[in-house]
């Protein structure tokens, strides 16, 4: 969905587990929880505080 980044919450390189926050985004007035979906690595980031993004955007890669 298009909104604003608030806050990422990882860094390249990082492992996070299963339901672990990615970043915040903002979008009609609501914060939303980017979430992993299961154990991944990432990769790189796309983004940064402050960004607007669009929706289908890239945000975060991971492996």
């Amino acid at each position: 969905m298009p909104g604003l980044v608030r806050d990422v919450k990882v860094t390249v390189g990082d492992t996070v587990e299963k339901g672990e926050p990615l970043l915040i985004l903002e979008a009609m007035k609501m914060e939303n929880v980017i979430r992993a979906d299961a154990v991944v690595t990432i990769k790189s980031i796309h983004t940064a505080v402050g960004d607007a993004v669009d929706k289908n955007q890239l945000l975060i890669a991971f492996e």
